[in-house]
């Protein structure tokens, strides 16, 4: 029997807990600003009946009347009315849980971002060098792509494949993040050896569209295969490649001196290359010199290449203010109930 009171009693008491409330969401959540104003109701009562109220001048008993605390009881009904109104205003603000499924459909598109992390990388004509602003305008292009996988792969005289192909934005997020000046040991730039990697990363891929995006700042200076040659193998296997070139050409920013007066060395991006490698992959080139000019060509080819995405979104609303109805209904009855016995003032009432 105890057990089976439990079983009964457990939803109700779970439906008055913070937690519980909390969790709602309200379809009339101005209604619960009236809960505080219930009490103001039985002391303007209590003044106007006060007011009211007949006084005689005469004394019955000598003395005080000894207090006791069964003398609270008489309270006991006008708390058992408040509590009734509350929970009508609860159930009058439609307390709701809603469940939203989002089931995706199409396909997504294969991008490679293929970024130079070569010495040059640390120039500042963009801030805070081209390599941490690099970084920080790929990580937005990751945030505003969904359902594509994208892969990482980093250069300089060598070229690695750092992630692959994948759809955990975290995951991509952090390895741009750590990313960092020397963390390949033979210092140069291998163009044409990272344009391999990408190829053999992307080629087994079966997406409709296959995309690779290399950034450089540099001239190929290092590795054994032609950028050119790497560039038409790349577009053999169905690669479309994009190039970006970083940094001004010229005397650029580059730290500082032993006096700390700024310092400047002499840069040049072999654009030709780069163009020729966009032309054989069938892309584009672009080149930018300050951070908004990266901005923008990642806006660029963000907009160039997008995913045939949809979405269907199914919404499940659920009420939940039957059992504070419930609530305010069973305080109601025993309100009725009170009024008939000695807890009343019969003056008053």
């Amino acid at each position: 029997m105890q057990q089976l009171w439990q079983q009964l009693l457990a939803p109700v008491l779970e439906s008055v807990r913070y937690a519980t409330l909390a969790s709602y969401t309200w379809a009339e959540p101005r209604l619960l600003l009236l809960i505080p104003a219930i009490p103001l109701l039985f002391v303007v009562r209590w003044l106007l009946a006060h007011r009211r109220r007949s006084k005689l001048g005469v004394a019955f008993v000598k003395g005080q009347i000894p207090r006791d605390w069964s003398t609270l009881l008489r309270f006991l009904p006008d708390v058992v009315l408040g509590l009734s109104m509350a929970f009508a205003l609860v159930a009058l603000a439609r307390p709701q849980r809603t469940d939203e499924r989002v089931v995706q459909t199409g396909e997504g598109i294969d991008v490679l971002l293929v970024l130079d992390v070569s010495g040059s990388m640390e120039l500042q004509d963009l801030r805070p060098n081209r390599l941490e602003a690099a970084k920080r305008v790929a990580k937005e292009f990751i945030d505003g792509r969904q359902g594509d996988r994208i892969g990482l792969v980093v250069f300089a005289g060598d070229a690695y494949s750092l992630a692959p192909l994948t759809t955990d934005y975290d995951l991509l997020r952090d390895d741009l993040e750590g990313l960092r000046l020397g963390m390949i040991p033979n210092d140069g730039t291998a163009i044409g050896t990272a344009l391999g990697v990408a190829t053999n990363r992307l080629r087994d891929s079966r997406s409709r569209s296959k995309v690779c995006i290399l950034i450089s700042d540099g001239e190929n200076t290092a590795g054994s295969l032609d950028p050119l040659t790497a560039a038409q193998l790349a577009h053999a296997y169905g690669l479309k490649i994009y190039t970006i070139g970083l940094g001004q050409d010229g005397l650029v920013p580059y730290g500082t001196d032993e006096t700390g007066r700024p310092r400047f060395v002499q840069t040049r991006l072999d654009e030709t290359t780069m163009r020729q490698i966009s032309q054989a992959g069938e892309g584009q080139f672009f080149r930018a010199t300050d951070n908004a000019a990266l901005r923008q060509v990642f806006r660029q080819i963000d907009k160039f290449e997008k995913s045939e995405i949809k979405q269907t979104r199914y919404r499940n609303t659920k009420d939940y203010y039957r059992i504070y109805l419930f609530w305010s209904l069973g305080f109601w009855l025993l309100w009725l109930g009170l009024k008939n016995t000695f807890l009343t003032n019969a003056l008053e009432d």
